[in-house]
């Protein structure tokens, strides 16, 4: 009589091997309870925080102007409410260094409905006002309160501060008005002239007044640029949403030609993607090319420096140099990785129809990215208006500010009500009460930035977590395939939402344990960058590279993290057991299979890479087709962007996100049944009592690259 086979002893796996293993665990119990209590306590903290902040913060902060005393310019129901725009009355202070310390011009600010729209100094308008009083009508309503006629001297006025001493021809920019600055002929104008008077007597040219505004325009650069993107988005919304629901489409369409024609498609991908970036390295070319003879084109980045003007770059000759240069290095690489690892791909096509067939099965597995995507979205914005409430909160803080900073009162708190009465408008003449920021003493306002990290924190531990969520649903559905015997019959009835429910109810300690790890090693990234923007002046060469160590570092770390956490909740989802056995098995398997997770997963990642690419590269190709005008004679695309590139990139990216969501269930499909395939091996051996759950067909693919090990005979 046969002796009874013992099945194999096997490093790593849990004392409660079960040879007769045949799917995903039925039975289970909650795993890390108490980093489930822990989430859970931190989720409540952070909707009360949320409350807190919407209770103290103001978000019309952000949308309206601020006036010297505080008031919003354009509020509704406000003495305001029909003046949008904010007015300096001296813009030629703005010169202080006060301004880039206090981010506040050192002069009176008011709300007005219009801007200037001619030169006019004090002076003038009292010798205008005795033959036309329509002058000073025009002119009072740049005063702080309307005067019936101006009595006043200019010394009184520069001391009451009622009054500009002199307006110039103004546009409004942000709603604020600034110089109408014009170029003729190379010289810098300002309303046609280039020399003016300043009201005190003074004569000032434009390139003075430029150097001025450009002051308060340091303040302004992000703003004005993000006004800028949002009229881009406002003209161009609905051909972006055109080209993502296209990319949707296309994704879709590759997903299903996989299951029937993985082996052509993969080869429409390599071709598709080499036609792509030869494209690109065509359009560099001509690019540079047509720059040749042209004004400053040979000028490099480093010769004009950081420009909040994106378009100056594309004007220089070296960085479409760049351009083709990193483009044609992407294409040898890709061709070379065919070349190379031509064998390999077969393995890739054989295990891309073993994941069509798997969602052919699954179809509900195509629709989770669509949850996943709703969930982010939620949190998301949870987190931005969090995070602008908690900005807006408190009351409006004054602080002193002296156009010369000689005041030894510079920058304290200060009463604008009273501020004309006290020692300090004595002792500093020329000092103002201005307006500085929303802020407050009590616990809460003093408490405000730490809330502001506490905020970021849980916002990347919730986005972590429903990205694992995700893989750990996805993978007990797939692993429910791979360990049915007879498939179809064999797999259970709704596979998805029984994997989902499972992840939720025994496992979200573990998958917020992953999370909780992968969100404090992202933590730790942006505080080094945070550092590393605050003392990028004082830093020497020593620290640079310190910092750039510490940022590979982290960035290895978090990519090493992303992996062994995807597997661990593959193992969580098939076996059900805590975060670090399931992380140490699933390792511990890897390592005795390291060759064939180098043969056969890598490659397929390379192969989903590449569809990923080629939908992104089809719908940027047509996009900036469209952007740039270069489809007249098919369609007419949106005309007077300020920045092409931000519908153009916007397409890109949201059409490679849209792509990747679909080729992420591939992806974690493929990944699952890998573990379970490496399972397999080591727990039968094809025999009649111990059969292969590996498809036929893959076994077959496999068996002729000898990763398999050969049927053994009983």
């Amino acid at each position: 009589m046969a002796k009874k086979r013992e099945p194999p002893s096997i490093k790593g796996y849990p004392r409660t091997f079960d040879p007769n293993f045949k799917g995903p665990v039925a039975k289970r119990s909650c795993t890390d309870v108490l980093c489930c209590i822990i989430f859970i306590l931190f989720i409540i903290a952070y909707i009360l925080l949320g409350l807190v902040a919407w209770v103290h913060g103001d978000p019309r902060r952000v949308a309206y102007p601020t006036d010297s005393k505080g008031h919003f310019c354009g509020q509704k129901g406000t003495p305001n409410e029909n003046k949008t725009i904010l007015f300096y009355f001296n813009l030629f202070s703005c010169t202080s260094p006060s301004v880039v310390v206090n981010l506040q011009c050192p002069t009176t600010q008011i709300c007005v409905s219009k801007c200037p729209e001619k030169f006019l100094t004090y002076m003038e308008i009292q010798f205008m006002y005795r033959t036309n009083k329509h002058y000073w009508m025009y002119y009072s309503q740049f005063c702080k309160s309307p005067f019936v006629k101006p009595a006043k001297t200019v010394t009184q006025v520069l001391l009451d501060d009622d009054c500009p001493i002199a307006i110039f021809p103004s546009k409004p920019f942000l709603q604020r008005c600034f110089p109408d600055f014009t170029t003729k002929n190379g010289t810098l104008t300002v309303g046609n002239k280039t020399i003016f008077e300043d009201g005190s007597g003074k004569k000032r040219n434009a390139i003075e007044l430029r150097r001025a505004a450009n002051r308060v325009n340091k303040i302004l650069d992000a703003r004005a640029i993000g006004m800028k993107v949002f009229e881009d988005y406002a003209t161009t919304w609905y051909w972006i949403l055109i080209g993502l629901t296209i990319a949707m489409l296309l994704s879709w369409l590759f997903v299903i030609l996989l299951r029937f024609t993985a082996g052509f498609l993969f080869w429409v991908f390599m071709v598709g993607v080499i036609g792509i970036i030869g494209y690109g390295i065509w359009h560099c070319y001509q690019e540079h090319s047509n720059l040749q003879g042209r004004p400053n084109s040979h000028l490099t980045i480093y010769d004009i420096g950081f420009q909040t003007d994106i378009s100056m770059y594309f004007q220089l000759k070296q960085t479409w140099f760049a351009f083709m240069i990193i483009l044609c290095l992407l294409e040898v690489f890709i061709i070379l990785m065919l070349i190379f690892l031509r064998e390999r791909i077969r393995i890739s096509i054989a295990l891309l129809k073993e994941g069509s067939k798997a969602i052919g099965y699954l179809p509900t597995t195509l629709i989770y990215p669509v949850l996943t995507f709703i969930f982010l979205s939620i949190c998301i914005a949870y987190w931005a208006v969090t995070a602008i409430y908690l900005a807006t909160s408190g009351v409006p803080i004054y602080k002193v500010i002296s156009p010369e900073r000689t005041c030894k009162h510079e920058n304290t708190t200060c009463n604008p009500e009273i501020f004309n009465t006290t020692e300090i408008a004595r002792v500093c003449p020329g000092a103002q009460c201005n307006f500085a920021f929303y802020g407050g003493k009590s616990l809460y306002h003093q408490y405000v930035p730490t809330f502001q990290m506490f905020n970021l924190f849980v916002f990347l531990w919730l986005i972590n977590f429903i990205i694992a969520l995700g893989q750990c649903a996805l993978a007990g559905a797939f692993a429910s395939y791979y360990w049915a015997l007879k498939k179809p019959d064999d797999i259970p009835q709704y596979p998805v939402f029984t994997a989902f429910g499972r992840a939720i109810r025994y496992h979200t300690g573990s998958l917020a344990f992953g999370s909780l790890i992968l969100a404090l090693i992202q933590m730790f990234k942006l505080v080094l960058e945070y550092l590393d923007h605050r003392l990028k002046e004082a830093q020497n060469n020593i620290s640079k590279f310190l910092q750039c160590c510490l940022k590979c570092c982290f960035w290895c770390l978090e990519k090493m993290v992303k992996f062994f956490n995807r597997n661990a909740y593959v193992m969580i989802a098939i076996y059900g057991k805590n975060f670090c056995r399931s992380a140490r098995d699933a390792f511990n398997l890897l390592m005795r299979n390291v060759l064939k997770v180098a043969v056969m997963d890598k490659v397929t990642d390379f192969v989903l890479i590449l569809g990923k690419i080629l939908v992104a590269g089809c719908i940027g190709v047509l996009a900036f087709l469209l952007f740039t005008h270069r489809l007249p004679m098919m369609i007419e695309g949106p005309t007077s962007l300020n920045y092409y590139w931000v519908p153009l990139l916007t397409v890109i990216i949201g059409s490679y996100l849209v792509a990747h969501g679909f080729f992420s269930v591939y992806a974690m499909c493929i990944d699952t049944i890998f573990i379970c395939f490496c399972e397999d091996l080591e727990r039968n051996d094809g025999s009649r009592e111990k059969p292969y759950f590996i498809a036929p067909t893959l076994h077959g693919t496999l068996n002729k690259m000898q990763l398999v090990p050969q049927k053994q005979k009983e």
